[in-house]
């Protein structure tokens, strides 16, 4: 994508949650995340690369030891139908006997979600809790539920605040929808062919 499209599609969306109601979501996970887990000393895997500005955000409010690392994940195929997952970046065996939270930018289908709390526990995590910025609201059901949650979202495509569109605006402070589309469950993905971003997660 262009500069003069990046700024085109921005000029064009719709603001979602301004970047102050962004920051109050945050730090309510971040509460929430420390009353849970303050005594569990827990692995902190982000799902990347959607989640790099929450965790960024996220770890110097948590006011407990815990260790950090990540998890990367692309799909082949038609990611709208779930694709076959390919680890660029798998869970390692480090997680056995630990208390792991995966960090994700946002709940859509669930199915990225529910594979990696799949394979942590396989490799032997005492408990696997998730923690994931917005959760889309489309009315199907998921396989797999977030603990911690900080906002909603209607089910349209989203961008800013590390989602991302066709590449660009992860940088965002606030959160953005594109204008005249009803539906996002499953766009999240075509945004870049392949990548796994938010859905189907």
């Amino acid at each position: 994508m262009n500069i003069q499209r990046a700024r085109d599609i921005l000029q064009q969306a719709e603001l979602l949650c301004t970047a102050e109601q962004v920051q109050a979501a945050l730090h309510k996970v971040a509460q929430q995340i420390n009353g849970a887990l303050a005594d569990k000393h827990p692995l902190v895997l982000s799902v990347m690369g959607g989640a790099v500005v929450f965790s960024g955000q996220l770890l110097p409010l948590l006011n407990f030891p815990l260790d950090f690392d990540y998890v990367h994940v692309s799909r082949y195929g038609d990611a709208r139908e779930g694709g076959a997952m390919h680890w660029k970046v798998a869970p390692h065996e480090s997680v056995r006997g630990r208390v792991v939270l995966l960090v994700d930018d946002i709940l859509d289908e669930g199915h990225t979600l529910a594979t990696l709390q799949q394979r942590v526990l396989e490799l032997g995590a005492k408990r696997c809790y998730s923690a994931v910025f917005a959760d889309k609201q489309h009315g199907r059901p998921k396989p797999v539920h977030a603990d911690f949650v900080g906002l909603e979202l209607p089910d349209r495509f989203v961008f800013g605040y590390g989602m991302d569109i066709e590449g660009a605006w992860r940088n965002l402070p606030a959160i953005y929808a594109v204008k005249n589309q009803e539906s996002g469950s499953g766009m999240q993905d075509a945004a870049i062919p392949g990548e796994v971003h938010v859905s189907p997660k």
